[in-house]
């Protein structure tokens, strides 16, 4: 099934890589710059002041509006997981390559588990516009809490770690 698959991408290997490197910017920055210079401030502003009303509503609508920008990185994102391996047997590539081994690990053991929590977060059972429409206020503040904390959590992850993948990519190292 490999050697088939492999005949029939072979002669689209750069078409597919660009497709896969269109996804691999979209999914990186579909998220990051609304996090650092809007979601941020706004939830570090709130949390001067948790009490505050206002700033309460602008934290809700903040990360409400945060879950919807998600949706370009959670379309990008199994789009990568369908060209990433077609350009792997298109190009031959295998884990016996140190770079290719090391991207994979990371993929698997960084990214997947990141993803599949924030498509948790952003669109199915931790849903804030959906806690909310449905009146389920406790559940709606700490959804808002769990998220926060991942984003804490994971961007620094992903901040060094998405880098690094693209440095194994280009530079291949060993």
């Amino acid at each position: 099934m490999t050697e088939l698959i492999a005949q029939w991408a072979s002669p689209y290997y750069f078409q597919i890589k660009f497709v896969h490197l269109f996804f691999v910017a979209m999914w990186l920055m579909s998220t990051s710059v609304a996090y650092r210079f809007y979601l941020l401030p706004i939830f570090q502003d709130w949390q001067r002041d948790p009490q505050n009303l206002d700033r309460a509503r602008l934290r809700n609508w903040a990360i409400e509006r945060f879950d919807e920008g998600a949706v370009l990185e959670h379309v990008a994102f199994p789009m990568l997981l369908i060209t990433g391996p077609l350009m792997m047997i298109a190009g031959g590539w295998n884990p016996a390559q140190g770079w290719f081994a090391m991207k994979m690990v990371l993929v698997v053991l960084v990214f997947l588990p990141i993803e599949i929590m924030d498509y948790h977060l952003a669109h199915f059972g931790l849903n804030k516009e959906k806690l909310r429409l449905a009146g389920r206020t406790e559940a709606y503040e700490n959804a808002i809490h769990l998220h926060w904390w991942f984003l804490v959590i994971s961007s620094p992850i992903v901040i060094i770690s998405i880098p690094y993948v693209i440095y194994l990519v280009v530079v291949k190292p060993y």
